[in-house]
């Protein structure tokens, strides 16, 4: 038996570089996706079922021994073995059963408890490994309160599927076919039929009504989604509903999404009180029909007092489960619902895929170079022709150890090169021959960067964002997570060459600040020296800079304009910026206007040439000048 954890991989996610299906999943497609997460505790399966028939065996004894016990006292009075042979002997019997259908079916769920809970776990990480594998524009277009209440639903219904197969509709069946052979070895057929006869009305009832349901649930689920959504989506932008006042108007959508809840929840309860009277009706008329020929053969000498008990007994322990039969099959159908809604995100195409002959990047020097690069963010649908093209035949190099600036009007593109380089995107046919996003390549010390690994590629270059977006958690632990199991020196060294040291240090809690969601009880200034100090903590080979000052007052500018200079000396760096003032002194500036290069050269020359640079630059001055007039 298996003690530690599963020694097979994670299920694999399916081929992500092909287009997803768009076909709806049967359920037994659904079933079909969930055996590889159970196949590695598969002997403790194999177990529990063994435990099954013993409970279940046992189970179904009881009724037959409480017969013999009742036939047994049929004594003359004041006969001794009334009060000796009988009781001691088929009482201690008939507890004996009873506790060993109690035994086996705890050892049943102490042996499977392993199997559903490893595999809850192991889906879970799955899907949390795949999303995080998912491109950006996935992460850009989710809702995140419909994405997480889909993965907490998914996980409990795998947990509740697991365990109503196995605790509730498999012992039921087998002792529906226990039940069944009993009936017909030692009575006529005729309670065999009239059994079948019941069950099949009532599967036949329960699927057929629950199918029609089953719309009932679905709509239920999105509405759910779509009003968590709404709400999460207004706590997370707290300030921005603050700010335009429009906390009655988030309160009206949040109940116009709460509304539609509850109606789609009225619909489903409805239709399931319909469900349950048609379930009880089965059952009622059925134990008439038994009870009625069991009495008739009691009467007429054909059956025992202890027969009428037995029978009578076998439709007690039927009904129960069988009543609750229909409770579970919807149960599992909801469950199907919810699994199959997880299995969907786990079916997502991953955009942008590592080749099948991906090797590991080697920075040898560290030369950047965009070749020719084409690149729209979509395309129009049914043909290849993008909807707006962003980058037109963008070409461009960073030698080793030096640094480029890419300057330009908001719009131009600049930050796309970034996402490019980061590999957030894929630029010409992708690996297998994939749909890109437009052409040309981009590629560091001649290593096209759809030919290696992500892993290695973003371990060897570190970014500051333009938006900073920080952990609910402690100071230590956003600067730390430039480089995890780093020291606390090595972390406070970076928040000192970002400049934010001191202010931390000033804060009641020091290091282990707070720093609320998203980073929002910092100031905007703050967050970017924070993002600062972590990427100088990863202390990569390749950095980029978007626009990493453009949240800090001039003073503090200008200060981390000098440690930034200090960090990239010797590393290949892409500085994208909007104020020229911060990169005057980059190796090469490279002017976009469109998506296109409109002048690249140094900061004198550009100025000398009298183009758009100097034009960009005049206007820049010019304002400056005025703010500190006006100050």
């Amino acid at each position: 038996m298996r003690r530690g954890g599963p020694a097979l991989p994670l299920p694999a996610a399916p081929d992500e570089g092909a287009v997803a299906s768009t076909a709806p999943r049967t359920d037994w497609h659904t079933l079909k996706r969930l055996l590889p997460y159970l196949w590695p505790w598969r002997w403790r399966v194999a177990l529990a079922l063994a435990f099954l028939l013993l409970a279940k065996g046992a189970n179904v004894g009881v009724p037959v021994l409480l017969k013999y016990l009742v036939d047994a006292l049929a004594l003359k009075p004041g006969d001794p073995q009334a009060l000796l042979v009988v009781p001691i002997g088929l009482l201690l019997a008939y507890a004996g059963l009873r506790l060993s259908t109690s035994l086996f079916t705890e050892l049943r769920e102490l042996v499977f408890a392993k199997v559903s809970f490893g595999a809850s776990k192991l889906i879970a990480l799955q899907v949390f490994q795949h999303l995080h594998s998912l491109s950006l524009r996935f992460h850009l277009e989710r809702q995140t309160g419909g994405l997480t209440r889909d993965i907490e639903r998914g996980t409990r219904a795998l947990q509740s599927l697991v365990s109503y197969s196995l605790y509730t509709i498999l012992p039921t069946l087998v002792e529906v076919a226990l039940v069944l052979a009993v009936l017909g070895v030692k009575f006529d057929a005729g309670y065999v039929w009239i059994t079948l006869a019941a069950l099949a009305v009532y599967i036949t009832f329960t699927v057929s009504v629950t199918e029609w349901r089953t719309r009932f649930r679905r709509e239920m689920n999105e509405f759910d989604s779509r009003a968590n959504s709404r709400a999460i989506d207004a706590l997370l932008n707290y300030e921005t509903v603050k700010y335009f006042n429009n906390e009655a108007f988030e309160a009206r959508r949040y109940d116009e999404g709460l509304e539609a809840f509850r109606k789609a929840q009225v619909k489903s309860q409805t239709t399931l009180s319909l469900l349950n009277t048609g379930q009880q009706l089965v059952i009622a008329t059925s134990l008439v029909a038994m009870l009625w020929r069991a009495t008739e053969g009691v009467v007429e000498g054909r059956l025992t007092l202890g027969d009428l008990v037995m029978i009578n007994a076998f439709l007690i322990q039927l009904y129960i489960p069988l009543n609750f039969l229909g409770v579970l099959y919807r149960e599992v159908k909801q469950s199907l619902t919810d699994l199959d809604k997880m299995f969907g995100l786990l079916e997502r195409n991953r955009e942008v895929d590592d080749a099948p002959d991906a090797k590991p990047l080697v920075v040898h020097e560290g030369v950047v170079r965009f070749d020719n690069v084409h690149f729209a963010y979509d395309r129009a649908e049914g043909g290849p022709q993008a909807t707006r093209t962003i980058l037109h035949g963008i070409s461009f190099e960073i030698p080793a150890g030096k640094t480029v600036a890419v300057v330009g009007p908001s719009g131009a593109g600049k930050s796309t090169l970034a996402r490019l380089l980061y590999r957030f995107y894929d630029v010409g046919p992708g690996p297998g021959g994939a749909p890109g996003h437009g052409g040309g390549g981009i590629t560091i010390d001649g290593q096209d960067l759809r030919r290696v690994t992500q892993a290695s590629l973003r371990a060897a270059i570190g970014i500051v964002p333009q938006d900073t977006v920080l952990f609910n958690d402690t100071v230590q632990y956003n600067i730390a997570y430039g480089r995890p199991g780093c020291s606390r020196e090595e972390v406070e060294a970076a928040a000192k060459a970002a400049h934010i040291h001191d202010f931390i240090a000033a804060t009641p809690k020091g290091y282990e600040t707070m720093v609320g969601e998203r980073g929002l009880k910092l100031s905007g200034g703050e967050k970017q020296r924070v993002a600062i100090a972590r990427t100088l903590l990863k202390n990569p080979p390749i950095l980029i800079f978007d626009e990493a000052t453009s949240a800090l007052d001039s003073a503090n500018e200008r200060a981390i304009q000098a440690e930034l200079k200090s960090a990239a000396a010797g590393k290949t760096a892409l500085v994208i910026a909007h104020r020229l003032s911060t990169v005057v002194d980059a190796h090469e500036i490279v002017v976009l206007e469109a998506g296109r290069v409109v002048e690249r050269g140094p900061h004198a020359e550009l100025l000398a040439r009298n183009g758009r640079y100097a034009q960009m630059w005049r206007l820049q001055q010019t304002s400056a000048a005025e703010e500190g007039d006006g100050a």
